[in-house]
């Protein structure tokens, strides 16, 4: 059995981790702080952005999908929109968004 990271913990990391490499990370939605979901809107601050969901692979290990250019974006205004959405849909969900000119999305797990 594995135990997973409280999600005000882990988010709480990743702010931090990004703003150690120079980047600049906000909550912009507090969602459940056991275990809500967290979104990652990555924005190069040109306009363009990516959007990283949550989900689980084959043997069951927590990694995010990059839903840009499938689901949603690259424009801010579908990514915004789609987080707008799932807010309303999930009230556990959380909402970080992460500003980098070098479009790094700074978290430990696997991005497919």
């Amino acid at each position: 059995m594995t135990s997973e990271v409280r999600t005000d913990f882990w988010v709480h990391a990743l702010l931090r981790t990004v703003q150690t490499h120079g980047g600049m990370a906000y909550v912009v939605r507090r969602g459940d702080d056991n275990a809500g979901a967290v979104l990652i809107k990555i924005t190069k601050l040109d306009g363009t952005a990516r959007l990283l969901v949550p989900a689980r692979n084959s043997e069951g290990e927590r990694i995010y999908l990059d839903l840009t250019g499938k689901n949603v974006g690259p424009d801010e205004k579908s990514i915004d929109d789609y987080l707008t959405t799932r807010s309303k849909q999930d009230q556990d969900v959380w909402i970080v968004e992460i500003e980098d000119r070098l479009d790094r999305n700074f978290i430990v797990e696997h991005v497919d």
